[in-house]
């Protein structure tokens, strides 16, 4: 074996002959629990148009039709702002494929987003068994559309026709080789890409031309994407500036790692949100649903995840932590609804490094390509 079929390894020394024949220890915890799946089933889900209680944006149905048209030759790159309606975007696509009778999948890096897109999308086509495929919910892995983490795609090899890979720009996804295998071994068919920070290798295949390119700048309800302020100033001032600006207004507050959310947390009596918090949920829940007022998170909450009314302050940002992806994502939090579509983000750092500089200028571009300011 010189090449996993599964995992795409070539590392000879993960490769081990035992009593059932060669494997790759690098992805076998994965195969060996899949081995007594079914395979795929024949099905037809009836009506598979998608409903919306509110109309496209002329942008946003410019965006969807070239999508549509563009997936049947190639595989697609959706380079769209946050809060700009990416999961909307491609809706049209969804229906066309599954008019088609093809499989359709979307793969998420992050456990949570998909726990929350599962109930977007089972209210945009209310006929369909839409599955959820994640830690903690494995027991039913097959229906009309399947959304999974990235992780969970080992499950679908040669399954999908059409494969939506949502954030591929995202920890756990990037820059991991297994999973980016996963993903190619699953998708049968065409790829759409979806993401706000289109990182250099996507970039790329768009220039080789092996990717198709379609961009949105501007969000649904005409405003600006919030640019960020850069406070500059020493630690401790830092942290006498976030207090002062949190006595009032709702503030999700992300920090470069778990310590100081906890140390920060128990200062301010609030909640946290890190990768090893419990009852992860419960703790968005509260936020969401105004029980909560202010919430600290590490960069678990950078992207998938939409609250209302809400300022933003990263705290240390020049943490090596916060790459210019991460910020473009965190400031994307503010200003995504129609009912407030304005805010607050507040880089709080004690240098303008490099990814701070970055972000705000791709964030202005993004503005001026679409305001002309």
């Amino acid at each position: 074996m010189n090449v996993c079929s599964v995992c795409g390894n070539r590392d000879l020394r993960y490769f081990y002959v035992g009593t059932r024949g060669e494997y790759c220890r690098k992805c076998v915890m994965y195969i060996s629990s899949v081995e007594a799946e079914s395979g795929k089933r024949d099905w037809d889900c009836g009506d598979e148009q998608y409903l919306l209680d509110y109309p496209l944006t002329k942008h946003q149905q410019l965006a969807s039709d070239q999508i549509r048209e563009k997936v049947v030759w190639n595989d697609v790159l959706v380079d769209a702002v946050c809060g700009a309606g990416k999961t909307e975007l491609v809706l049209g696509a969804i229906e066309d494929a599954l008019l088609a009778r093809k499989k359709v999948g979307w793969a998420i890096p992050r456990r949570q987003v998909v726990l929350e897109l599962k109930v977007r999308l089972a209210a945009f086509f209310p006929s369909l068994d839409v599955v959820a495929v994640c830690q903690g919910y494995t027991d039913k892995t097959d229906g009309d559309l399947i959304l999974c983490t990235t992780h969970q795609l080992y499950r679908y090899k040669d399954w999908f026709d059409l494969l939506i890979l949502d954030e591929p720009d995202a920890f756990p996804y990037k820059g991991n080789d297994m999973l980016a295998n996963f993903a190619r071994n699953a998708c049968r068919g065409k790829m759409i890409y979806l993401t706000a920070t289109p990182d250099k290798r996507l970039i790329e295949e768009v220039e080789m031309g092996r990717l198709a390119w379609v961009q949105l700048y501007a969000r649904p309800h005409g405003h600006p994407v919030i640019v960020p302020k850069v406070k500059l100033m020493p630690n401790i001032i830092c942290q006498l500036y976030l207090l002062y600006r949190i006595r009032d207004r709702r503030w999700l507050i992300f920090v470069p790692t778990r310590k100081i959310a906890k140390t920060l947390a128990m200062f301010l009596q609030v909640d946290y949100l890190t990768s090893q918090s419990e009852q992860k949920e419960k703790i968005i829940d509260r936020f969401r649903n105004w029980e909560k007022r202010i919430l600290i998170s590490t960069t678990i909450l950078e992207r998938g995840v939409t609250f209302e009314n809400i300022d933003v302050i990263v705290l240390f940002a020049d943490h090596p932590v916060f790459d210019t992806a991460s910020l473009i994502q965190i400031s994307g939090r503010v200003g995504r609804s129609f009912q407030f579509p304005k805010g607050e983000c507040i880089f709080l750092s004690r240098s303008k490094t490099l990814a701070v500089g970055e972000c705000l200028r791709k964030v202005q571009e993004a503005n001026q390509s679409v305001f002309g300011v």
